[in-house]
């Protein structure tokens, strides 16, 4: 008998299932999978608008169907029937909290206005290319000694002894039926978990605060290794300011041990939250917090003294992300002779560290099907003023500057701080975690087992 033929990943060519949706969603590059409605290839969320009639006698020939859907005011990528439109505007996810509760105070972590709008959105339309010579170089050359200075060889002397996996992910490492990309994501889990154990932080009575929670997955293993070791008094709080389905932590057995809240990291008032009086530890940690994201993290830390926690552990990603009012690491900077314009012109360096080729995916298929070499030198690199590796070289520099100031900060809030590589990077580029801890919060909290 002939061997299964392995399914396919559907392409957007090929026909849908269907029983499913039709919509093509790019970010994913698939199609949706939620069911189609009764009649339609779309599901409820992609079902297109209804064509609007053009004159009063189309309307008055039922151009206000009761199967006619509208753009939700709210959310745009997402449609509704407009005989329903009221009631869907007052669940719609979109929609803002009228009375927000105690713990969301507006823009309480944003860091303040430390420009004009007007001046950091000039900053942010700067072409790298377009620089003059001597502004180009000269930045460079900073960075090239500020690096030298505070960051060289400080991380690669503990790489070993963080890059440990976790074993209470160990069986689901081992399942064949994982890919790839979904065994990546559990070892860097894995490893996480192993830098908390390893820091005796799986402790009694604390409360887990993990930021830009997502689907959870972090938070679903931790809580499950919590229930493991009856570390029943303790619990993990996920905040996100999106409501996503198929939540990881929705599968957690035990309710108490879970808790999410909506927020956005920059209005989240951390002594406010009600579940933090549970515990009387806190520790905060998050895997792949994206550029401004671990800014208006760690000033929600650090800005509100009745909330103070005691470890930290940031997965760090996306520094090109970074804005100049929310950084923490301004006064470094400053120090430095770095301001708002340069500022924004290392973290566009920064993207060099991580974008392969330069060349994008539409770009790489076009390459591929003209037979030349999509590794080969981009048209527009000849333009560069450096070389591929040299711009990697100096991308990756630009980060670790970037995270040095937040180290800085940290340390003059009297917490002990670091970069370590919890993971190799060959499993992914994004491999550094920032660690701190609460100058001593070690000695006020042995770990359970020990």
């Amino acid at each position: 008998m002939a061997p299964e033929m392995e399914k396919k990943k559907p392409k957007m060519g090929e026909g849908p299932d269907p029983a499913t949706c039709s919509f093509w969603v790019p970010r994913k590059k698939r199609r949706c999978k939620m069911t189609a409605n009764k009649g339609s290839p779309f599901c409820g969320a992609h079902a297109p608008p209804t064509p609007q009639p053009d004159t009063d006698a189309d309307a008055a020939a039922g151009g206000d169907s009761p199967g006619e859907r509208v753009p939700c005011p709210l959310d745009p990528k997402h449609t509704v029937f407009r005989r329903k439109l009221a009631k869907h505007l007052a669940i719609c996810n979109a929609r803002e909290q009228e009375r927000p509760p105690p713990y969301i105070v507006r823009n309480i972590n944003s860091g303040g206005d430390a420009q004009p709008a007007e001046e950091l959105e000039g900053h942010s339309r700067i072409k790298l290319h377009e620089l003059p010579d001597e502004e180009f170089y000269g930045l460079i050359a900073k960075v090239r000694a500020l690096h030298a200075e505070h960051v060289q060889d400080t991380i690669q002397a503990s790489a070993q002894e963080t890059r440990a996996l976790h074993g209470r992910l160990e069986e689901e490492l081992g399942r064949e039926e994982y890919g790839q990309e979904t065994r990546r994501q559990l070892a860097q889990t894995a490893s996480l978990l192993g830098m908390l154990e390893r820091d005796k932080q799986l402790t009694q009575r604390t409360s887990y605060v993990e930021f830009g929670a997502g689907k959870g997955q972090l938070a679903y293993y931790l809580a499950t290794l919590l229930e493991e070791r009856q570390l029943a008094d303790s619990q993990v709080v996920l905040v996100d300011r999106l409501s996503l389905r198929h939540k990881k932590d929705n599968k957690v057995a035990n309710r108490q041990l879970v808790q999410r809240i909506r927020a956005d990291i920059a209005d989240l008032k951390l002594s406010a939250l009600p579940q933090l009086a549970r515990g009387q530890r806190t520790v905060a940690l998050s895997k792949h917090l994206c550029g401004a994201a671990t800014d208006l993290t760690l000033r929600c830390i650090l800005g509100d003294g009745a909330a103070a926690v005691d470890y930290v552990l940031i997965a760090l990603c996306c520094h090109h992300r970074c804005s100049w009012p929310s950084y923490v690491g301004r006064a470094f900077f400053e120090a430095c002779g770095i301001g708002a314009r340069h500022f924004a012109v290392l973290t566009k360096m920064a993207s060099w560290a991580v974008c392969g080729t330069g060349l994008s995916r539409e770009r790489r298929r076009a390459m591929e099907l003209a037979g030349q070499e999509a590794g080969g030198q981009p048209e527009e690199a000849t333009a560069q003023r450096l070389g591929r590796e040299e711009r990697e070289e100096i991308g990756l520099q630009c980060k670790r500057l970037l995270d040095f100031g937040r180290l800085q900060h940290l340390r003059s809030k009297g917490y002990q701080a670091e970069l370590k590589f919890y993971v190799p990077r060959e499993m992914t580029l994004e491999n550094v975690v920032l660690v701190a801890q609460r100058t001593g919060a070690a000695a006020e909290c042995p770990n359970k087992d020990s």
